[in-house]
């Protein structure tokens, strides 16, 4: 069996391990890529370590800690209350403020799986009280989250431009957003409109009061006004000066740390370490696999049953349906994004930007599937007798979304370019 084929094997087996098991691939990563490097092939050590993501590792915890900070003292409970008073008692307003605030927190910084975090316990509990269908809520909060995924000062963002520099893609980091953000928008209202949203909004009986919604009029100190002045600022500074997200995110979050914003030690707890550790460690094997040509493999047996037009939806609905029982942003971009120029290679005419966004959109699409990460917040946040059904139903609607993802990708970065 060649090194080519085993390393592919490798990274398949680390998939489906994340797929089904609760352990970290991104450990399980690195001992693979030892073995496939050091064990199996001729490279050093050195070598192996060397596709380490020192960079990304570095934005991902600067960014992370910040806005871990600016949860731990309470900043982004008060903008989640003030917005929620907005919609002045009718029903049908707050799974669409609860889409927007989903949206803003995870473009801002804080990334999709963040936003859902802090956004869904509340989200879950008021869909309940208001007679709000659980599984319209958990569509629009992980369809507003995974809206802003892509942002270029938000994890998942992060991850999937500097995959995308990597293999020539510069400049393109708001396009990227973008495309994402219209995407999951389009099928967030679709969904809104489906499950019973719409008649929900013109129901003149269906009034919530902020204690079924439990909101409470929540006052800002003087710390919380001081992080979400710090925020404010490194975002301005980001747009307007071209500041580097990683400078900036380290120096806001220092400033916040020694003016006392936050308890240093539970903010540090907030950070995702195991979902960094993920995120690196995956490069790491894709790293290894690509050098020993499993890359270039894997790119001809997909391209074997595409064309130039149809591979969009061809790569948009295999990400789709790994994603369903896996990690977006941590498993299936690393493994996916770096394909791309081998499949323009075998496909004369296909457009490595269009491949690049199908395989983004495809990914996130069905995240709302129970079996991934916002799916899986979304059911825990729901009352107990709601969620055998809601598991279900959420597992439907994700495994759909893999259909979906496939025919946009493939009508408006195939056909229509």
């Amino acid at each position: 069996m060649s090194l080519a084929l085993l390393s592919l094997l490798a990274l398949l087996a680390a998939i489906l391990i994340s797929s089904f098991t609760r352990v970290n691939v991104g450990v399980l990563s690195v001992a693979f890529a030892f073995v496939i490097g050091t064990v199996l092939g001729d490279l050093s050590v050195g070598n192996v370590v060397s596709g380490f993501p020192s960079s990304l590792f570095l934005t991902l915890v600067g960014i992370t800690l910040l806005f871990a900070i600016a949860r731990q003292n309470g900043t982004l409970d008060r903008i989640t209350a003030a917005a929620l008073r907005l919609a002045h008692g009718r029903a049908g307003l707050v799974p669409i403020i609860f889409f927007f605030l989903a949206l803003a927190f995870a473009t801002a910084g804080p990334g999709n799986i963040a936003a859902v975090a802090m956004l869904a316990p509340v989200a879950m509990s008021a869909a309940a009280r208001a007679g709000i269908s659980p599984l319209l809520m958990a569509v629009l909060v992980c369809n507003g989250a995974n809206a802003g995924a892509l942002s270029p000062i938000a994890p998942t963002g992060i991850i999937a431009n500097d995959l995308m520099a990597q293999i020539g893609l510069l400049d393109v980091e708001w396009p990227n957003y973008l495309n994402t953000m219209l995407a999951q928008s389009f099928v967030a209202a679709a969904g809104y409109v489906a499950l019973g949203g719409v008649a929900l909004l013109v129901r003149s009986d269906q009034e919530v009061s902020t204690e079924m919604l439990s909101v409470e009029r929540l006052a800002w100190n003087g710390r919380q006004k001081w992080t979400l002045s710090v925020i404010a600022l490194l975002l301005a500074g980001i747009v307007l000066f071209d500041l580097d997200v990683t400078i900036g995110a380290f120096l806001a979050a220092a400033l916040l740390s020694v003016t006392g914003a936050s308890d240093e030690r539970e903010a540090m707890e907030l950070v995702p370490w195991g979902a960094i550790i993920l995120v690196c460690g995956v490069t790491v094997l894709v790293a290894i696999v690509g050098s020993a040509g499993g890359i270039d493999l894997a790119t001809r047996w997909i391209a074997s049953v595409s064309s130039a037009t149809s591979v969009t939806g061809v790569i948009a609905f295999v990400t789709g349906v790994l994603s369903v029982y896996s990690s977006s942003s941590g498993v299936i971009m690393p493994a996916f994004l770096p394909m791309g120029p081998g499949l323009v290679e075998n496909l004369p005419g296909a457009d490595l930007l269009a491949i690049s966004y199908s395989i983004n959109v495809g990914a996130h699409l069905v995240d709302v599937s129970p079996l991934s990460t916002l799916g899986a917040i979304c059911l825990a946040g729901a009352v107990a007798e709601h969620r055998e059904r809601l598991f279900n139903q959420l597992l439907s609607w994700g495994l759909s979304m893999s259909v979906v993802g496939a025919l946009v990708c493939w009508v408006f970065f195939g056909l229509l370019g």
